[in-house]
């Protein structure tokens, strides 16, 4: 299986795919499969990477 979450880098942005309402998130660290992303109304959440694959945001320049 494929762990599509290894593309993730600090810095990154982020959605999470069962919480819209957290708002885009930055990838604070990737290690192991835990992603930890800083949510601006959730705070920061460590993110099972077997579990869940978040989805990438990209701001046009």
């Amino acid at each position: 299986m494929t762990d599509l979450n290894a593309i993730f880098a600090p810095g990154m942005l982020v959605a999470h795919p069962d919480q819209p309402d957290w708002g885009t998130g930055q990838v604070q660290s990737n290690i192991n499969g835990k992603i930890t992303v800083n949510f601006p109304d959730q705070g920061k959440v460590v993110i099972d990477g077997t579990r869940i694959t978040l989805i990438p945001i990209v701001i046009p320049d």
